[in-house]
């Protein structure tokens, strides 16, 4: 079993168990103690369990990881989702981008496009697109995030709800398997909200850390979305909820 695929298993057993000790990880395992501190001292770094003494359990409902430690986790695949989703936006298309690391992927991916109009509150977003010669990129007013570029408060919510865009492109903290998505911040997500009413097709794109998270912030269903863009097979129950509401699941 590699690395990557033990960090699975006991992620998912946490999810599962809500905690798990060290000694029962790994013996189920089949590798060493040690291993297993060294692979939950990693987990809780990256804010995908919580470390306790002897063992692993859920990760905080009310803080998120470092922006830091988001942009390097699981980069690869936040890079093939927002390549995926790239593919399926046409050139002369207007869209809301909002805030993380994976729609910040997305962007970069966008760059050989022609002729977008990109409304967004990330300026990790606004930067690399502005270059474009024959991009309109429009930026919300409102407070800016020192940490992350994020632009959030009832004026940059007040600011989307004036347009109406073909897309809205949104990453997420958490799923549940009901499929409940979930955020940290509550003027976050009013923007996110503000953005997937006023679209005409909403995408999300969530990698694989984010099934299972428990944030305690509610933004809204799958069943709101057009299309799911993530970089693993989701749970039969995931799948049997996008197959009930017509949602395109797409698996980069």
């Amino acid at each position: 079993m590699s690395a990557e695929e033990r960090h699975h298993e006991i992620i998912t057993l946490v999810r599962t168990q809500g905690y798990v000790s060290n000694e029962e990880l790994a013996q189920r395992l089949n590798v060493a103690v040690q291993t297993i501190r060294r692979d939950v001292n990693l987990l809780a770094r990256r804010g995908l369990v919580a470390r306790h003494h002897g063992g692993a359990g859920l990760a905080s409902s009310v803080e998120n990881i470092a922006y830091s430690e988001r942009q390097v986790l699981n980069r690869r695949a936040k890079e093939a989702i927002g390549h995926l989703a790239a593919r399926q936006i046409p050139d002369n298309s207007s869209l809301f981008v909002s805030i993380g690391t994976t729609t910040e992927a997305f962007a970069k991916a966008l760059r050989r496009h022609k002729a977008l109009r990109v409304i967004t509150n990330n300026l990790h977003v606004a930067t690399p697109l502005s270059a474009q010669t024959d991009f309109q990129v429009i930026v919300t007013g409102g407070l800016v995030r020192f940490y992350d570029g994020g632009i959030t408060g009832s004026t940059a919510s007040t600011f989307i709800e004036q347009y109406r865009t073909d897309f809205a492109v949104i990453g997420i903290s958490g799923i549940e398997e009901d499929g409940t998505l979930l955020d940290f911040d509550a003027d976050e997500i009013s923007v996110a909200q503000a953005m997937m009413r006023n679209a005409r097709r909403v995408y999300l794109l969530a990698d694989q850390t984010k099934f299972g998270r428990r944030p305690m912030g509610r933004l809204g269903h799958l069943s709101h979305v057009h299309g799911f863009f993530t970089d693993r097979q989701p749970s039969e129950r995931i799948c049997a909820l996008l197959r009930e509401h017509d949602v395109e699941l797409y698996i980069a």
